[in-house]
């Protein structure tokens, strides 16, 4: 049960609902910035689209190599200080991007908006990571699958708004105007967070970050074989659209995103009731499916078939996977796991992209999803194994 008075506790789901919205408005802060700080780096810094990619990624980058260290903040401070240093290092990001737009080196700017973007990095591994142990805390760890979905919901929710919402002020005043919003939607959200009870962290002994990753392993790695597909649609999706001249390219994200986050609203009872293993089969054959949809596609239709059955099978993998973390761990190290975990899902993101993009170059844009299908049978694979488990564990119980 969940570390707050019995008086208290059912207020949880509210205030569950409380820190998405407050994690949505802050999370701005790097959905806007995603698409506008390329822009900036290729056409007012003039660097070229090479450095202009190296910009965005390193805030990645950043993410996955700290995700151990916000686990760690969270395991020992509590998830409501880990969450909070995260939105305070959002707006020191946002301060040092309009350092940057004062800057008349192209050198020096560039530079200091790589630290910015660190920053960034930084704060989303603490913010993100911050909130899981706050929320399962809250909510007690029977109930995680329903934390990780809502928190995926406020995410993928803020990366969806945030784009167009981010371009918008690019237009009408510049990385100036995106970075003035970079500092404000995180204050928001953390004049929001700060008023919610906290959760005492649990005490006990804290096993090595090594012992944590070997024992959720092999659920990272079907959050990883997940993840491939969503980058290829995100990364490839629109380029293949131009390249075959089909109308609405735009619309590839759309078709996911609204399949994911539908299925988020309908399903996020399912890992906690069903298992996470079970869940996380049918998602990845649904996944699957999807992109194979895509790398057969012959026309825009057919591809934005594939783009929402994929939204439709990644929505519940990282829940699924993420419930079993919180059963596999003791309580006092959740938020070491849940850092490590969220690490192999950075880990696709960041590592498709190069990859996936030589592919490209060699063989085409389709085979991009090849690959993705292939991921979605190696994630099925282990999926199907780990559900083979929980139900021969079952029938011994």
């Amino acid at each position: 049960m969940p570390s707050i008075p019995i008086a208290q506790q059912d207020k949880a789901p509210q205030w569950l609902a409380w820190l998405a919205v407050a994690l949505f408005l802050s999370y701005l802060a790097v959905a806007m910035s995603m698409p506008t700080t390329s822009v900036y780096v290729a056409t007012s810094l003039h660097m070229g689209n090479a450095l202009a990619g190296l910009a965005v990624g390193v805030a990645f980058a950043s993410t996955i190599v700290t995700r151990g260290f916000a686990g760690r903040c969270a395991d020992h401070q509590g998830g409501k200080r880990c969450m909070l240093y995260g939105l305070a290092l959002y707006t020191v990001s946002g301060l040092l991007t309009a350092v940057v737009t004062w800057m008349t080196t192209p050198v020096a700017a560039f530079c200091m908006l790589l630290i910015a973007r660190l920053t960034l990095g930084l704060g989303e591994s603490l913010a993100v990571v911050g909130m899981l142990a706050w929320g399962i805390g809250l909510m007690g760890h029977n109930r995680s699958g329903r934390v990780l979905s809502v928190v995926g919901m406020g995410m993928y929710g803020s990366l969806a708004v945030g784009s167009p919402v981010g371009l918008t002020l690019y237009d009408h005043g510049g990385y100036a105007l995106v970075a003035l919003g970079c500092i404000a939607t995180p204050l928001v959200g953390f004049a929001m967070a700060t008023p919610v009870v906290a959760v005492p962290p649990h005490g006990g002994e804290r096993l090595p970050v090594g012992r944590i990753l070997h024992k959720i392993s092999d659920l990272g790695l079907v959050v990883f074989f997940q993840g491939i597909g969503f980058a290829a649609i995100g990364a490839f999706m629109p380029l293949m659209f131009l390249h075959r001249h089909w109308p609405h390219a735009a619309l590839g994200l759309t078709f996911f995103g609204a399949a994911f986050v539908l299925v988020r609203i309908l399903c996020s009872h399912l890992p906690d009731q069903l298992g996470g293993a079970r869940v996380a089969w049918i998602s990845m054959v649904v996944e699957t499916c999807g992109q194979m949809l895509l790398w057969q596609a012959t026309s825009a239709n057919m591809a934005l078939a594939g783009a929402f059955l994929t939204g439709c099978g990644c929505s519940m993998i990282f829940p699924a996977m993420g419930v079993e973390v919180v059963r596999r761990v003791a309580p006092q190290m959740r938020g070491t796991a849940m850092g490590g975990f969220a690490a192999f899902q950075d880990l696709a993101y960041g590592a498709t992209g190069p990859f996936a993009g030589l592919l490209a170059e060699w063989a085409g844009d389709e085979s991009v999803f090849l690959v993705g299908s292939l991921a979605g049978v190696s994630g099925l694979v282990m999926s199907a194994r780990l559900a083979w488990r929980e139900r021969a564990g079952a029938l011994v119980d």
